[in-house]
């Protein structure tokens, strides 16, 4: 709210100056009422063009605020930073939690990633900690895709798995298994991990 607020005191003030620098300065007789329109026009559209400009500019700073203070909460790796929340939720809850946050559920994508995914499990949940991965095959059964739903081409499954037929759509991280991927009903409630992709 305070960021609305500031983009309106400052548009306010810009109109102000404008207002005033205009009062001030020596008018030339307008040809016509219609060249007055156009310039109160033009200036208005101006001054909106500075105020969406500096709400852009305010809000990617937010964002960029934000991403740090997930990270320093989490872990970095290259290109990404994971936050972990140690809450059992159900698939569904846990993607909606991490989009909430403007990331989404973690979503290995080299074994050098789910190494590191699997190390701070291990280290902030427990040896044999489960996550909820950004992996399912709810759109059509077999074929495992991401949160943008494209078809994943990093796969880190334990044989037999994935083996749950229908019953068994969401995939998770399994730490008993040192981090290899098992199919799971999407009802059962395991912790989870977001990942934000950082530049």
């Amino acid at each position: 709210m305070r960021l609305r607020d500031g983009c309106l005191l400052l548009g306010v003030l810009l109109l102000l100056t404008h207002t005033s620098h205009q009062q001030n300065t020596p008018k030339k007789k307008p040809n016509t009422k219609k060249d007055s329109d156009t310039r109160a026009s033009a200036a208005l559209e101006d001054l909106q063009q500075q105020i969406n400009d500096i709400v852009v500019e305010l809000n990617l700073l937010k964002e960029q605020q934000a991403l740090q203070t997930v990270c320093l909460k989490g872990t970095k790796i290259p290109g990404k930073c994971f936050l972990v929340d140690t809450v059992k939720k159900r698939y569904h809850t846990a993607n909606e939690d991490c989009i909430a946050k403007g990331g989404i559920l973690s979503t290995p994508l080299s074994s050098d990633e789910n190494r590191q995914l699997y190390d701070y499990v291990r280290q902030t949940i427990g040896p044999d900690a489960e996550i909820w991965l950004g992996i399912n095959d709810m759109q059509k059964e077999g074929v495992w895709r991401d949160q943008a739903g494209s078809n994943i081409r990093y796969k880190n499954w334990k044989l037999p798995q994935p083996d749950g037929s229908s019953a068994e759509n969401c995939a998770v991280l399994a730490g008993a298994s040192g981090g290899k991927w098992l199919d799971d009903n999407c009802r059962e409630e395991r912790a989870s991990v977001c990942e934000f992709n950082i530049v």
